[in-house]
């Protein structure tokens, strides 16, 4: 049953409404003038009822009810209760206000109504159930707010069909998605077009569709996670994302299959067997591990075939991994303790164990060319347990040559080495610097020097390490000798004469080196053994020359390396004389090495005076308003443009506010009044 509400309202005050009679017919064009018949009070049989209420004492409310069923037909259906067709009604009505047979009021009304086209499923009143967003999609059709019903013109509810679709397709909700409807803001040209503008408004307006607004932020576009029961502790596993079509410096190297190319390597201090190969990332770890029993699993037993994968080369195709085995006959540097080693038929014996396993990824552009793996295999004997050390590396090699990656761009990155090098004089007596290292003490094992390892420095990190490095009273009576053998120890740390100012210095440019100087130590001819060089102090400063991005670059200006000296004695006290008595009895001594940076103050100027650390209306740094930048770009400051065009579309600009304010609103009040004063 279909409605239609009409209100009359009748201009006859002083007369009762009550006395006039409501006639309702269907409208005729007439065919000679084209236009509607007059009003007639004789009534007419209709598919409308017609109903009628009081409202005050000059207006009466007039409905209209279509007794009529609104289902559309189907297909082989005769009932001539339901619609034909979708369009079910399309007639112009006239309904007359009659006062003694006389028509004096009449009003027109076009009726146009669809047929009902149900849904396939059953609708329902409720509302749809909002999801959690982190779990489940949403913001794909907003307007779509009645779960298995059609939301009417809203274009995008997958519940309308296509026939009801026809109905409001060019009446859509506006907005993003079909169904955000917000409004404009006011500094929008499209919207400020009225007559109450203001006078700045041409000149200051922003042309922009109306889809470009903070709204589309509020609808989560994500993939569907389904969600799994258990504690809150627990991390979820997550699959890994797909290769980009080409590798970038840093990026993970995926296998044939989209999983990660994984070695073992250590994160946060800690040896991880399924760490991620990141592309053009060199890397050497060792991990430590006690063997109680054999091996049965990777990475300590792992097979050949196991180590053969294919692996995405970055440029559409595979490059499977060539695996070159080794014996290793000798293994104390991968073993503690010589009574491992031997064998014997009481200890347990493992054969093919993995002790060391070094990649080489050869690479070209954003793409590996080949990779081969040098896998390292030995038979160690168990007995109660042995502390078995693998070595894991991998380094990225462009032609025959390993790729030296640099320690910033342009300043140097804090936790990154400090580059080094030598000169190199070529044949054309051109001088060139070839990378070399600076170095401090990493003792490992025993902590004695002849087995210490190095680390290089890293930028912006202080650092103490050191060694032990024995010692006997025959020692002791050679001091120049053994000064000598402290120096050279303590000299193969630095092997380099000159520092990189920069990150990413030039090799040929000498003029971003920097020479390190040395502070030598007055050596005595004496018997006694003092000014023994056992720490070394490597002093570096740096500066703040330039700003990225916000970043501070730093770059070094200064290295001096120094040693501090000490007199070694032999210690005999506590009952213990044996190193006292017999010569060849050591004691250990150690031998140390540090790093400090500092950085040099830019502010060398005067102090500020109480005024300038008070008052900050026109301190930039310290207050919002920054009123010295309002004619930023006409400054000499500015260094987006030539100086010229910045002043000349500066001066441009000012004319036009000045135009504005003269052709605005109060020069032209101004000119008005003073015209009618005139006259």
């Amino acid at each position: 049953m279909a409605n239609v509400v009409v209100l009359l309202l009748s201009s006859y005050t002083s007369r009762l409404v009550t006395s006039v009679l409501l006639f309702i017919s269907v409208a005729h064009t007439q065919n000679t003038v084209g236009s509607i018949g007059p009003p007639s009070c004789v009534a007419e049989v209709t598919q409308w009822v017609l109903t009628r209420e009081q409202v005050g004492k000059s207006a009466v409310r007039v409905r209209l009810s279509l007794d009529k069923n609104l289902r559309l037909c189907g297909q082989n259906e005769t009932d001539a209760d339901c619609c034909p067709k979708p369009l079910c009604v399309l007639e112009t009505l006239q309904v007359s206000a009659c006062v003694g047979g006389t028509p004096q009021a009449s009003l027109l009304i076009q009726a146009r109504i669809h047929a009902l086209l149900m849904p396939a499923t059953a609708g329902s009143d409720n509302k749809t159930v909002i999801p959690n967003q982190v779990y489940q999609t949403l913001g794909s059709c907003p307007c779509d707010l009645t779960f298995g019903a059609c939301d009417v013109r809203c274009c995008c509810d997958k519940d309308c069909s296509t026939e009801i679709l026809k109905l409001f397709a060019s009446h859509c909700l506006p907005g993003p998605f079909g169904g955000q409807v917000s409004p404009s803001p006011d500094y929008q040209c499209s919207v400020q077009s009225a007559e109450d503008s203001s006078d700045w408004f041409p000149f200051l307006c922003v042309h922009s569709p109306p889809e470009n607004n903070p709204y589309l932020g509020l609808f989560y576009q994500g993939k569907t996670i389904a969600t799994k029961r258990g504690p809150s502790f627990q991390r979820p596993i997550l699959s890994a994302p797909l290769p980009d079509d080409v590798y970038l410096q840093g990026s993970p190297i995926f296998t044939a299959n989209d999983r990660y190319f994984t070695v073992p390597q250590t994160v946060l201090g800690r040896c991880v067997n399924n760490a991620p190969v990141a592309f053009l990332k060199n890397f050497r770890v060792e991990c430590a591990t006690l063997l109680h029993s054999c091996p049965a699993g990777p990475p300590l037993q792992t097979l050949p075939k196991d180590l053969t994968v294919k692996v995405k080369n970055g440029q559409g195709g595979d490059a499977e991994v060539d695996v070159i085995e080794e014996v290793a006959i000798d293994l104390s540097p991968f073993i503690s303790g010589t009574d491992a080693v031997a064998s014997s038929d009481e200890r347990l014996v493992c054969e093919n164990v993995t002790l060391a396993l070094d990649y080489k990824f050869y690479w070209r552009g954003n793409g590996i060319t080949r990779i081969s793996v040098t896998h390292t295999v030995g038979t160690i004997f168990l007995n109660s347990g042995v502390a078995l050390t693998t070595r894991y590396s991998a380094v990225f090699l462009n032609g025959e040559f390993a790729g030296e990656p640099n320690s910033g761009n342009p300043g140097y990155q804090v936790g990154l080495p400090v580059i080094a090098g030598i000169v190199d004089t070529l044949e054309n007596d051109t001088g060139s610097i070839q990378r070399s290292s600076i170095n401090l003490w990493k003792p490992v094992g025993d902590g004695f020097c002849s087995t210490a390892e190095k680390k290089p420095v890293l930028f912006g990190e202080n650092s103490t390490s050191g060694c032990l490095l024995p010692v006997s009273g025959q020692n002791l009576t050679q001091c120049d000798l053994l000064r000598e053998t402290v120096t050279s120890l303590q000299a193969a740390l630095i092997t380099a004469t000159y520092v990189a100012k920069s990150g990413n210095p030039d090799y040929l440019t000498m003029t971003d080196w920097v020479n390190i100087s040395y502070v030598t130590l007055n050596s005595s001819n004496t018997s006694s053994c003092y000014g023994i060089p056992s720490h070394q102090h490597i002093h570096v400063w740096s500066l703040i020359t330039s700003t990225v991005d916000g970043i501070p670059q730093r770059d070094i200006r200064a290295v001096q390396v120094s040693y501090s000296p000490s007199t070694w004695a032999l210690d005999c006290g506590g009952g213990d004389v044996s190193s006292c008595v017999d010569p060849t009895e050591t004691q250990l001594f150690p031998i140390t090495s540090s790093v400090t940076f500092t950085d040099i103050p830019i502010n060398t100027g005067p102090p500020k005076t109480r005024f300038q650390i008070n008052f900050t209306e026109y301190d930039c740094d310290r207050n919002d308003v920054c009123w010295p930048e309002l004619a930023f770009p006409i400054t000499k400051y500015y260094t987006g443009e030539p100086y010229s065009q910045s002043l000349a579309k500066g001066l441009i600009l000012v004319f036009f506010f000045v135009t504005a304010s003269i052709l605005g609103t109060p020069w032209r009040q101004i000119r008005q009044a003073w015209s009618c004063a005139a006259l």
